[in-house]
């Protein structure tokens, strides 16, 4: 199970700040991206695309980082 928090836009997309998934072991952010285009559709996947992920304690874009308990999708925040 993994805890999925959405931010901003994203939160926005799925219509919910976070929800839990039942992705395997060893699961990455592209398994979770697939997940969530199969879920909310392929314009969500397109959004994904352009996010960072805060897992544990990295930010990363890297399709091949393995999912923490936790995961933060964070889309480009803009301002100053």
């Amino acid at each position: 199970m993994v805890e999925i928090r959405y931010f901003a836009a994203i939160a926005d997309a799925v219509g919910k700040e976070a929800e839990t998934l039942d992705l395997p072991t060893g699961a990455t952010i592209a398994d979770l991206r697939i997940t969530l285009a199969t879920t909310y559709g392929p314009d969500l996947d397109k959004m994904l695309g352009v996010c960072a992920y805060l897992v544990g304690d990295e930010l990363t874009r890297d399709p091949a980082m393995t999912l923490t308990p936790r995961v933060d999708v964070l889309p480009p925040f803009a301002g100053g």
